[in-house]
């Protein structure tokens, strides 16, 4: 409950300009920021760039912060911003990643059950759409209440719930089609 309270007072502090509360608030939030940012961008640099892009706006806007318990949505509806605009610039400049392995690493199909479904669900999250991501990000990582979520991609309620249908469909057919390209790459003559 103190918590809540210094955080609020540090709202209100940084919303009269001073620049020490905010430096505050940001130490405070960075971590969840940064966080959510991974989800959605499923990049390291992106993320922290739009971490950065979202502070340095929610500093230009504070002012405009009228109740200091609504904080953190403010916050996140900017991150949220902050990240499709990293995503679309990303997408612009169409990087090309190639993984490399060391070649004294053992080939082996041991591993654990656990990390093999999170490279699975990681590889079935690459291929959705930023936009996508953020909606199941905010409904299943940050266990959002549908409504709030809405209120933090400055959607309606409506909207939300279809494009939560349609991205757990599409994540549902990236896992599938991961599951095919094994069996299709067996299949094919060497």
């Amino acid at each position: 409950m103190r918590a809540v309270i210094l955080e609020q007072q540090l709202v209100l502090l940084a919303r009269e300009g001073d620049h020490h509360a905010f430096s505050q608030l940001c130490a405070l939030k960075i971590g969840t920021l940064t966080a959510l940012a991974r989800l959605i961008l499923r990049d390291e640099h992106l993320a922290r760039e739009a971490v950065q892009d979202a502070l340095i706006d929610a500093w230009r806007g504070i002012r405009g912060v009228r109740d200091p318990e609504k904080f953190d949505a403010w916050l996140r509806k900017i991150l949220i911003r902050a990240c499709y605009g990293r995503a679309n610039e990303s997408a612009r400049r169409a990087r090309l990643e190639i993984e490399l392995g060391t070649a004294d690493q053992p080939l082996t199909n041991q591993i654990p059950l656990d990390v093999e479904r999170r490279d699975h669900i990681e590889r079935a999250l690459r291929r959705l759409q930023p936009d996508q991501r953020a909606v199941l990000v905010l409904t299943y990582y940050l266990d959002l209440p549908l409504a709030e979520s809405a209120a933090a991609l400055s959607i309606p309620l409506g909207t939300m719930k279809s494009r939560l249908n349609r991205a757990t469909q599409a994540l549902r057919a990236a896992l599938e089609a991961d599951d095919r390209a094994p069996v299709a790459a067996e299949r094919m003559p060497a």
